[in-house]
């Protein structure tokens, strides 16, 4: 079975690939490090051990934009050892795939991940990994709950289902329109609309920030800002989607329009400053 290691600095993401990786019967042990450091150090220690040592990683499931190294300079690294672990990317972006193919890398799979299309992923890395001659799980046809085993092997592409995180939330914003649904490690919460003061786009998904934290929900920013029009969420910026009764001030600083919301002070662009400023002037008004 195989022992692998994800590396991914979006903490939620990362846990929630965790949480997919120790579901799969073929996985016999998932760790995480969050930044490049930690999983060099990680994987420095696992050759030091050898093939049969305790630390030993077989697969290292990659993002690729971190701060620091990217997952491309790790696999760069990783290339210069004689028998390095396999390497799995899991990305956003798709634009670098000639560039992990070229670095022997095993697969390449794209954010949000879709539970067969990650077990599609480790069976890649199982059949290469010099331990395809065990016997494998039975439970391995099948190897994410509630995946069928004749989709588990799908390709991606646009037909293919949404991953469950998606589907809660949209069911979410439809069977409860005053709650949003946030799924993490296999558990569904719901969040009030009310409690968020403003949602900040991040590739294809979209990070809710309340009072007490913030959450990942597979939903495009766009799609957001048209449901909570009617809530009195208002785009400020390409990135941000505000409550407009969360804002405490707006500034305006060498031609810099800003907005404070509790502790975070967001950039207004250009084109909905005006709008922005005349909201807040109604609802001054009343």
């Amino acid at each position: 079975m195989l022992r692998v290691l994800a590396v991914d600095d979006e903490k939620p993401l990362l846990e929630e690939l965790l949480y997919l990786l120790r579901s799969d019967p073929r996985v016999l042990s998932a760790e995480g490090a969050s930044d490049a450091t930690e999983a060099l150090r990680r994987i420095t220690r696992a050759l030091e051990s050898g093939p049969d040592g305790a630390d030993v990683i077989d697969v290292v499931f990659l993002d690729i934009h971190m701060a620091g190294l990217t997952g491309l300079d790790i696999a760069r690294l990783l290339a210069g050892f004689a028998r390095p672990p396999l390497i799995v990317f899991v990305t956003a972006h798709e634009g670098f795939a000639v560039q992990a193919f070229d670095l022997k890398a095993v697969d390449y799979v794209l954010k949000p991940v879709r539970p067969e299309r990650l077990a599609e992923a480790v069976r890649r890395a199982w059949a290469q990994s010099g331990r395809s001659g065990e016997q494998p799980p039975a439970a391995a046809p099948e190897a994410v709950p509630g995946v069928p085993a004749s989709r588990a092997a799908l390709p991606e592409g646009p037909a293919a289902p949404a991953a469950p995180a998606a589907a809660a939330a949209a069911r979410g914003a439809d069977r409860a329109p005053e709650q949003i649904a946030v799924e993490l490690g296999g558990v569904t919460r719901f969040v009030a609309i009310a409690d968020i003061a403003y949602v900040e786009a991040q590739g294809d998904y979209a990070r809710l920030h309340t009072e007490e934290g913030s959450h990942l929900v597979r939903i495009p920013l766009s799609t957001l800002e048209e449901r909570w029009a009617a809530r009195g969420f208002v785009r400020i910026h390409r990135r941000h989607l505000v409550a407009l009764a969360r804002i405490d001030e707006l500034r305006l600083d060498a031609g810099t329009t800003t907005v404070r919301v509790g502790t975070a002070e967001l950039q207004v662009s250009r084109r909905h400053t005006r709008e922005l400023r005349d909201l807040l002037m109604r609802q001054a008004m009343g």
